[in-house]
């Protein structure tokens, strides 16, 4: 076993300055400024959030599928920053890693909405507001919210806000916190969440001035996957994908959290299978949602200037290496999500396979906006992808988790490096994996005590950079040409 790894040193104001005039004159800030467009010609943006959606075959939701694969662009090989909610969302909302905004885990005092709070007066809210966009945030916003706040309370930036104050994940019995007014639901069908949610983001959509950044996060597919009762019937006969590491025979070679891992029980894989029922039937209301919004979008006439982003803050595992359903692992069930964008000027079923990285939604949406980005930004506008120019890129992305002490499943914190070829993961306890993903695409083989060492050198070198970076130091230190990112 290698020796523990410590933990990075934070970066200093000499470094971020030095880095930041680099950056100037290098051209890698990542932003291919857009011209100058007058107010109302600016573009409507929305980023359809969902809640633990691996990276699944879209075209199985005829809403999702017709109306944004077909229509949009697919980045393949898109990435959390952090495989669970809080942590994930903390980045989407500041373009930050999270050894930057240190929102760690999903409870106080280590992460949550607590945690989160004081650092609310920058987020992509606040940018879009302050460029003059009409913003709304409908759905799921930090875990714990509003934990330490009035029920009523809304953060800066949003000037149309409806989130659950109770039962978040229940979907039916909860309470909204709508625009400072608190109203409940009951258990009625109409009462679904995601339905609720939904009316109100296409009535956001097609009233009120343009432009305006809509935030639409759904609670689906989270457990238990409450879906709403027209779907009760669906996907009956649905198996969790078998896919080849489902109940892995060998993990000999891997760290000691997941060597304890006992093989599935029949049981375990009737829980699975009924899991992703499950979940299915639960995204089929978000797929319900994508459709009324597009609708409402083309009815009032504003589809044709409107950006339609759609994730999740993480990704999903079912059985792989025996696993049992959940996330919070470094494999790449749980840390690469879907991501699709249909918009002006973006190609119908084009498909990008550059690395990207939930951090780098919020420049993307400030750019298209024409919205002001703070140098506390670590990710690059994903425009000049959207628009098919050639520009430089990064060669590897960052991935991090914090096991907090009331989650004692969760794997022991860790590290990843994610590049063209491989992943490369470091943990506080000193174990390490490393997969080829050219040859192992699966993950079966942990290659971390075989491989060339000098290859395991330049990947531990990279990703220590990385886990240090700050502001715009991170576009220098992710950069094609720093080190050989498919070596």
């Amino acid at each position: 076993m290698v020796a523990a790894v410590p933990q990075p040193r934070r970066s200093t104001k000499l470094w971020a300055g030095l880095a930041a005039a680099l950056l100037l004159a290098l051209g890698l800030t990542g932003a291919a400024r857009v011209e100058p467009a007058p107010p109302e010609h600016r573009p409507n943006i929305v980023l359809i959030l969902t809640d633990d959606l691996d990276a699944a075959d879209l075209s199985r939701f005829p809403n999702i599928g017709n109306l944004l694969v077909s229509q949009g662009t697919t980045l393949s090989r898109f990435f959390v920053t952090n495989p669970w909610c809080c942590p994930s969302r903390s980045s989407i909302l500041r373009s930050q890693f999270m050894h930057s905004h240190q929102v760690e885990s999903n409870r106080a005092p280590t992460g949550g909405f607590t945690k989160f709070r004081p650092l609310e007066g920058s987020t992509i809210g606040t940018w879009m507001h302050d460029a003059g966009y009409r913003t709304a945030l409908f759905g799921k916003y930090l875990n714990n919210y509003p934990q330490g706040a009035p029920r009523t309370y809304v953060p800066p930036g949003w000037d149309d806000w409806a989130v659950p104050v109770t039962r978040l994940y229940q979907e039916y019995g909860y309470a909204l916190n709508d625009n400072g007014t608190i109203r409940r639901y009951g258990d009625a069908p109409e009462d679904y969440l995601e339905d609720v949610l939904s009316a109100k983001a296409a009535a956001f959509a097609s009233s009120g001035s343009a432009p305006f950044f809509l935030y639409l996060a759904p609670v689906a597919p989270h457990l238990p996957a409450h879906h709403a009762p027209r779907h009760a019937a669906a996907f009956a006969d649905e198996q969790a994908p078998r896919t080849a590491s489902f109940d892995q025979a060998d993990l000999s070679a891997e760290p000691r959290w997941l060597q304890e891992r006992t093989p599935l029980s029949d049981a375990d894989v009737r829980r699975i299978d009924r899991v992703h029922r499950d979940r299915l039937r639960a995204m089929l209301g978000v797929d319900d949602m994508v459709g009324a919004l597009v609708d409402a979008l083309t009815r009032a006439g504003r589809l044709d200037d409107t950006y339609i982003f759609f994730t999740s803050d993480n990704g999903f595992h079912l059985g792989q290496h025996r696993l049992r359903p959940g996330k919070t692992t470094p494999f790449e069930e749980d840390v690469r999500v879907p991501m699709v964008v249909r918009g002006p000027g973006v190609p119908a079923g084009g498909v990008i396979d550059a690395l990207a990285s939930s951090v780098d939604l919020a420049p993307t949406f400030a750019e298209l906006g024409e919205a002001s980005v703070p140098l506390s930004a670590e990710g690059r506008s994903l425009v000049p992808l959207l628009r098919g120019l050639d520009v430089p890129w990064r060669d590897a992305v960052l991935v991090e988790f914090y096991h907090p002490s009331y989650s004692p499943q969760s794997p022991p914190s860790y590290a990843v490096l994610r590049t063209g070829r491989y992943a490369y993961v470091e943990y506080e306890t000193g174990e390490r994996q490393l997969y080829d993903l050219w040859e192992d695409p699966a993950e079966l083989r942990n290659i971390a005590g075989s491989a060339e060492p000098g290859v395991v050198a330049v990947l531990s070198a990279r990703l220590a950079l990385l886990r240090a970076c700050a502001g715009m130091t991170c576009a220098l230190t992710d950069a094609a040409g720093v080190g050989d990112g498919s070596a």
